[in-house]
């Protein structure tokens, strides 16, 4: 647990691309950027199939898709553009994988939607909102060290972290609980999966990351 909360940064890999901005990556890192970015796509739709309550960042997504008539993965892509103007003042690039990233996750939700299942029991939904929040993590711990430019909402608490000096997984942990307070407003879907998200996104974050670090 103390390692988990003690990681600060994002760490060179073998297929870690040598600069964000790089245009013309190789085909492993590309290979990894796609494979982190469908499996966050995937853990994101698990969490809204289980009914037990979306992450926060969906929160926000359900909230405009609820008053624009939109789907979830469009407002979802929306509003990673959006946070694209929060990276100005924090001096954060972007690069392929962040255009990717807005991309990819949108169109993974409204695909993968329609086949994952919808459970009515309490237990399996926590269990498959809990499976959601660790696929998210890992995902993350992949698609990040491809190092071809951070999404929307990784950009935004790597940025974060680096002007505060605080952890990742604190840094993630504030974003969570702000955004959701904003997505409840609009009237996106709160429940118990979205304080388990709030709460484990960031430890799970770190533990991707020291997972892919170790085994990958």
């Amino acid at each position: 647990m103390r390692k988990i909360f003690a990681v600060k940064q994002v760490p060179q890999l073998e297929w870690s691309s040598a600069s964000p901005l790089n245009f013309r990556p190789r085909i492993k890192t590309i290979f990894y950027l796609n494979l982190g970015l469908i499996l966050f796509g995937l853990g994101e739709s698990l969490m809204i199939t289980s009914g037990a309550g979306v992450s926060p960042w969906t929160v926000l997504a359900q909230g405009i898709a609820f008053n624009t008539n939109w789907s979830i993965g469009f407002a979802t892509m929306v509003v990673s553009f959006l946070i694209l103007i929060l990276w100005i003042p924090l001096s954060q690039k972007p690069g392929v994988g962040t255009i990717l990233n807005a991309l990819i996750i949108a169109l993974m939700i409204d695909f993968s939607l329609a086949w994952l299942p919808y459970p009515e029991d309490l237990g399996w939904q926590l269990a498959q909102a809990t499976l959601g929040i660790l696929i998210v993590g890992i995902a993350s711990g992949i698609y990040l060290t491809a190092n071809l430019g951070a999404g929307p909402r990784d950009g935004l608490m790597t940025g974060l972290q680096r002007v505060t000096g605080l952890p990742i997984a604190t840094v993630r942990i504030t974003m969570e609980v702000t955004v959701v307070t904003a997505g409840w407003y609009l009237g996106g879907m709160v429940g118990a999966g979205t304080l388990l998200f709030a709460l484990g996104v960031g430890p799970s974050v770190a533990l991707g990351i020291l997972l892919v670090k170790k085994n990958l």
